[in-house]
């Protein structure tokens, strides 16, 4: 059974001073915490069992604001933290959680209209050790990790490239196989000092073990001023037609 796990961690300090006395995945998203959001795309996804990852300083608040994802018809599993150490390193955590079962990660910032439950399925039926990413067609594709595209296959990925080899931005959801926490355990910190997702992704790329899908939806993430308005108006937009 495929198991999915919510990354909620880092400071969030591009939206500070919004995140000075809270984690910016508490934040609303016109009107429910930004966290609700990932948590409604594996849900609605068939994916029940979820573990979520944040920073110790606000664990409690994801606690009191989740439970044990009842409400949610999920069962909730936490997991600290200790330092910002980045995406791949917050993945690290939960190797124990999956289980020696495949996973599906999403950004705790990342907002989604696409319905993922037919590529679950894909993946979890699947045999082979590939992993699985999304691309959007972004304008500023220099914010995100772009994907070089050959073939319509994914020959390498670059982190926030001054000069992108493509406007296609890797998304932050990602189906990996059990071998992800192999991929990680490989890994140097970049030259921020953490342990990036992109160097995960680029693991499988060189190998051609990476499956790429192109979103119909809209996506975008909300870590940003710009992107969680764009976000919160999507989701307002969507209430008035009855989303």
């Amino acid at each position: 059974m495929v198991k999915g796990v919510i990354l909620a961690g880092g400071t969030g300090s591009r939206l500070f001073p919004l995140t000075k006395i809270t984690n910016k995945h508490l934040l609303p998203v016109y009107d429910k915490p930004m966290i609700y959001y990932p948590v409604k795309t594996l849900v609605s996804a068939g994916i029940r069992d979820i573990l979520i990852v944040s920073g110790a300083e606000h664990a409690g608040d994801f606690l009191r604001l989740l439970g044990s994802g009842k409400e949610f018809g999920a069962k909730f599993t936490y997991e600290i933290q200790e330092n910002a150490g980045g995406i791949a390193d917050a993945l690290r955590l939960a190797e124990g959680f999956s289980g020696g079962e495949k996973i599906v990660a999403i950004l705790g910032d990342n907002i989604f209209e696409d319905n993922f439950a037919a590529h679950v399925m894909e993946f979890e039926s699947g045999k082979s050790e590939s992993a699985m990413v999304f691309l959007k067609k972004v304008p500023d594709a220099n914010r995100f990790g772009v994907a070089e595209l050959e073939g319509g296959k994914i020959k390498g990925i670059e982190e926030k490239p001054k000069k992108p080899k493509s406007d296609y931005a890797v998304t932050g959801l990602y189906f990996y196989p059990k071998s992800v926490f192999d991929a990680i355990k490989q890994l140097r910190p970049s030259g921020r000092g953490e342990y990036e997702i992109t160097d995960v992704n680029n693991y499988y790329a060189k190998s051609g073990k990476i499956k790429a899908n192109i979103l119909k939806g809209f996506w975008s993430d909300a870590g940003t001023f710009d992107s969680l308005f764009r976000a919160s108006e999507f989701v307002k937009q969507k209430k008035l037609q009855g989303f």
